[in-house]
């Protein structure tokens, strides 16, 4: 009766074993595993310094995978976060975040008129095509995004821009899906130069 009761659980302890390097052996695969290429690129930046502040110009190259068009020919509205920040290094403390900014555009289709909208605020845009829709969508243009004394002159700061899919404001059923699924996970990286802030003249962000 003990050997059985001791084969039991040796066997019970080698299942156990199997199982962990079965979990570490995908973990690992799953960390070394290449990342996937983005689905949103930034292509150009500049700020243009005007009389109120600084306004931003940017281009985006923006590509949509089967299952988001298919959300969007069915009446599911997209909603696009532009996001600039602006931050200066400080060795004491935490670096500070003086400015962001956060630019929404909604993209959606009325099945009615067979046309796409753009959105932004009261403002809106509309296409009989998605490619043309995504080809202004993929445009900001003087989007304010500094005022003029909101920071110091002559003060070296870290500028940043990214594009991303705010799937927070999707259909609650689609909330689940996007977020198991990377097929929903639409979004540039950051892109961050360095800016020193002048008086009212064109700054432009590396190439």
């Amino acid at each position: 009766m003990r050997e059985a009761v001791r084969s039991y659980r040796n066997e019970r302890q080698s299942m156990s074993l199997r199982l962990l390097v079965s979990l570490l052996l995908a973990l690992a695969l799953a960390w070394s595993a290449p990342a996937s290429a983005e689905n949103i690129q930034i292509s150009h930046i500049s700020l243009e310094g005007n009389d109120e502040g600084y306004a931003l110009n940017a281009d985006f190259e923006i590509e949509l995978n089967p299952r988001i068009e298919d959300a969007i020919n069915k009446g599911v509205a997209m909603y696009f976060e532009v996001e600039f920040e602006l931050t200066r290094k400080r060795w004491y403390w935490f670096d500070e975040r003086p400015v962001s900014r956060q630019l929404m555009l909604r993209l959606s289709y009325h099945a009615l008129t067979r046309q796409y909208r753009i959105s932004s605020g009261a403002l809106h845009q509309s296409f009989s095509t998605l490619p043309d829709a995504l080809r202004v969508l993929s445009r900001v243009r003087s989007w304010q995004v500094l005022e003029r004394g909101e920071v110091g002159a002559g003060t070296e700061y870290q500028a940043a821009l990214r594009m991303r899919l705010d799937v927070t404001q999707l259909p609650k059923p689609f909330q689940v899906n996007a977020l198991t699924s990377p097929e929903w996970n639409l979004a540039s990286e950051w892109q961050r130069w360095p800016l020193e802030i002048k008086a009212p003249v064109t700054e432009k962000a590396p190439q």
